[in-house]
Parts: C-alpha cells; structure tokens; sequence
C-alpha cells in the first residue's frame, strides 16, 4: 500500500470535466472500454473518474488544454449512439481544480465546505487508503483547500470579520480582537482577522487581516459602502468562515442581513432594528439563515454584555413556562433616575450631566421617548415565540408634548421646562419609594401575544429594582419553577467596552461551530 503524508494536499489547477452522458448504458458490456481507447488514441491523459447514479453518466477529468479534443473525440466515438439517442450529451465544464486529501473523517470535510457553499462537482473516493479526490471550480479552489488543511491538519481556523461601524462599539470591539488575537489563536485554535471595515460612506478591505493602523486604512479606502462591495471581495479572495458584525443604528443596513446569509455570512450584531421589524420579517430571515445554514448572534441588543437573551432562550427551549419579565433595560434612565432619586438636583442637571457623559444619545429625547426600552422588550417577547408588534407596546414618553417636535438645540436649551414636572412625580411618592423606568412583559405569555408597558413607577427603594446603582441594568425573571422567586441578571448594562465584549462573545460564539 502506497504511503502518503496524511496533511499533505494534492492541488491541480487548470482542469476540465467531461461529462458523458446516457440512458442506462453504462452496465453494457465495451462502453467503458471504448471511451477509454478514443482518449488513449487522442492522446489524451484521464484524471479522476466517477460514474453518476443509475448508471446514466460518467466523468472524467482531463488537463482543460484536451477538453475540446476530448469531447470531439468522443463524439467522433459514439456517432451511432448520438443520433439514436442512447448518449444525450458530451461536453465539458471548464476551470475546475482537484484537490487530492487523506482524512479520517470525510462527512466532517464535507460538511465544512458545505457550510462555505463548496460543493464538489466531482468526487472520487478510495475507502481502504482514506484517500479523497474532489473536483471544484477554480473560483473556489483556494477556498476549499484552506478549509481541507484545517480540518486535516487541525491548524486554526480563519475566521474572517467585516465589521460594519466604527463608533465607540466598532472601534473599542476591532481593538479587542487585535489585542486578544493571538491568545485565542493559540487557547481556541481560530485565527480571527479583520478584513473589512465600513461606515456610512465607505469600506476598506485588507485580506491579511488589519493591524492597529487599521483607522488609517479606512480614511484612505477608495471603495463605496456597498454591501456588493463586500460580498465581491470575499468571492474574490476565497474567503472561508465569514461573519458580518453589525454595530450600526441603521435601519438600511439590516436589510442586507438576508443577502449576506444567502451569500455565505453569518450575522453579529448589536443592532436592534431587525429584531423589532414586523413578525413577518422576523420570521423571513429565520427561514433564510435555517436555508443556508447560518447564524445570527445578537445577545448585546438587550443588557449590553449581560448574558439574558441567552438565559431566556435556554429557559424556553427547556419547556420553562416563563410567566413575566420585568426590569430596567437601559443603562441610560437607569443613570437619571438613580440619581434623580437620591439627589436634590433639578431633572434637567440629571439629564445634562447624563449627556456630558455620553451616556445619553447626542438628542436625549431618543432615551427618554422610551422606544429604545421598547425594542428590547419586543425582541425578548419574540425569544418566546409570541408575535408582538412594536404597536403593541404601551410606552409612557418621558418628553413633554411641547417639546417633541423641536430641534435638538432648542429641547436642549428648554431641558429647564422639565424640572417641575419631575419634581411633583417625586414628591408625590409614597416614604421609602424611588423612581424607575420600567420594562414588563406581562399576560398570560402561553397565548400569542403577551402585554408589553414601558413606564415609570415608583418602587420600594429596598427591593430588586430600588437597589439599583449607577447605571446598571436589572432583569427579573419570573418562571412556573422559580415561583415568586425570580431569576435575576443585573449589571453593566451600557457603554462601548461591555457592548463591545458581549459582541466578541457572540463572534466566538459563531466561531467555534465553524
């Protein structure tokens, strides 16, 4: 038995098929014989042979320089057999490779390239050396033996991220994967490497993976931010194991989410807006990533880097009847008001020295609306199959009427018409109470739909919620199980570095099923 270097991979590039085929012909006694005598008299060297299903078709890889001679030879060969019909076609698919393997575990191989949409054209297979030859386009080759060598020789595994948004999440996440980079090489064996990175107006590539001059490299990109740009770029290059990380607001970008899974991306994101687009959209790009076998990671859209969406998933897939769930969902109002509670200072400092802080948006008046708690209570309510609406959300709005509709520079300058109101909500509290700005998923949560408000209530500063500090998120639980007792998730629940991390854990995530 001949011996061969277990990693060591047989590449040739620049070949053809020839597929010959027929009506069940092939068990006949001299069909063989004769395709291989007219290709030996054309001189003409056979690759990789393998018949199809049913005997109805063979075939045969040759150098792509013979392909046409070897079709007409062919032709030439079975005239009579053409024209009676018992062969229906001879003709060549050009600009394939075969790559030639040993592997103990082929179904694991195949099961890789099947995942980076590589299916072989062609496969010839020797049981007794474990010996695989597969044929696949050119455009793919070098995809595929990347895949090959690292599953055969246990190398790491590349993972290619494009990540969309440098703002403080994008920024603060690209440096955590530079700097945690090697030690996940070496602890996890997955070799991460940004290979884009993208804003609104433009994206830069960078196949080798970006260093910490990557800013630079993005000020000076060229390429438009088109999301074509980057499917392009990852056909081009062969790029396995790709994951798209989403950082952005934006409401036009997730609607690329179903065009990147169909293209071989799996999806991170800590962006909110496809989680709470209308059910049937929901619904549509779970059917898209089951199709195409890919993943969609997306535990920052509520709690920041606290393990909850998690937690409720595998509550629910367990069969836990989850009953309610009830808390502060934003690090944002958790700050005003823990503060407006203990202090004596007017609403509107709370809020300015909020926004000094950078823990409000730009316009506060997107916090204070409420919609932000409202989405993460929605995309909780939907970890539990229940087919809400953004429309069904009670969401008590904390700006005043007066002051919905003006520029951001004059709610600003007015922040002071606030303060009265807030105090009287203060005073009017019962001894012993504090403010909180409250998310409830609530109902009989078996049925369809759940009862979802968004409000602020006065709560005994003792319990769960009146203990909050800082600007800390709390999520109470409550199960059949667990009784009056609820599981409760508390901690950071906002800024860059605990969004930014909980967005790495969903990228390990997806990477380690690679």
């Amino acid at each position: 038995m001949k011996n061969y270097n277990a990693n060591e991979i047989k590449f040739l590039k620049n070949r053809s098929i020839i597929k010959f085929e027929g009506e069940d012909f092939l068990g006949e006694i001299g069909i063989d014989g004769r395709i291989f005598k007219a290709l030996t008299l054309a001189r003409i060297s056979v690759g990789v042979i393998s018949q199809q299903a049913i005997e109805n078709g063979l075939s045969i890889l040759v150098h792509e320089n013979d392909s046409e001679k070897a079709v007409n030879c062919l032709i030439d060969e079975f005239e009579p057999e053409r024209k009676s019909g018992k062969v229906s076609q001879i003709y060549s698919i050009n600009n394939v490779s075969v790559l030639g393997f040993v592997t103990e575990d082929f179904n694991k191989v195949l099961s890789e390239l099947a995942r980076n949409n590589v299916f072989p054209l062609l496969l010839n297979q020797n049981a007794a050396e474990k010996r695989v030859n597969i044929v696949v386009t050119s455009s793919q080759d070098e995809k595929a033996k990347n895949i090959i060598e690292s599953e055969i020789s246990k190398k790491p595994k590349t993972v290619h991220l494009a990540i969309i948004g440098h703002g403080n999440v994008g920024k603060t996440l690209i440096q955590q994967v530079l700097e945690s980079s090697e030690e996940i090489r070496r602890r996890k064996k997955i070799d991460l490497k940004v290979v884009a990175v993208a804003n609104s107006r433009k994206i830069a590539f960078n196949k080798k993976g970006f260093g910490h001059d990557w800013n630079d490299e993005v000020l000076t990109a060229r390429h438009p931010s088109d999301i074509k740009e980057l499917i392009s770029f990852s056909k081009e290059n062969q790029l396995e194991n790709l994951i798209v990380v989403d950082n952005t607001a934006s409401k036009e970008f997730v609607k690329h989410y179903h065009v990147l899974a169909e293209n071989g991306f799996d999806l991170v994101s800590s962006n909110k807006i496809f989680n709470t687009l209308p059910i049937e959209e929901y619904r549509k790009l779970r059917y898209t990533l089951n199709k195409n076998n890919r993943r969609y990671l997306y535990e920052t859209n509520v709690g920041a880097g606290l393990p909850l969406i998690d937690t409720i998933k595998l509550l629910h897939l367990s069969g836990e009847n989850i009953t309610r769930i009830k808390g502060v969902f934003s690090g944002t109002l958790s700050y005003v008001f823990n503060n407006f509670s203990l202090r004596n200072d007017p609403f509107s400092t709370i809020i300015s020295e909020a926004l000094e802080k950078g823990y409000t948006e730009p316009d506060p008046r997107e916090d204070l609306s409420g919609n932000d708690v409202a989405r993460k209570l929605l995309i909780l309510a939907r970890e539990l199959d229940l087919i809400n609406e953004f429309n069904d959300i009670k969401i008590q709005n904390l700006v005043p009427d007066a002051l919905l509709s003006v520029s951001k520079e004059e709610f600003l300058s007015r922040l002071a018409e606030l303060d009265d109101q807030y105090r009287k909500i203060k005073e009017n509290q019962e001894e012993g109470y504090v403010l909180r700005y409250v998310g409830d998923l609530h109902g009989d949560l078996q049925k369809d739909k759940g009862e979802l408000d968004v409000q602020l209530i006065s709560v005994p500063a003792t319990s769960a919620l009146g203990q909050l500090k800082g600007s800390d998120s709390i999520f109470e639980i409550y199960t059949e199980s667990y009784g009056e007792n609820p599981i409760v998730i508390m901690g950071a629940g906002a800024g860059a570095q605990v969004t930014a991390r909980g967005v790495f854990g969903d990228i390990l995530r997806v990477s380690e099923t690679k």
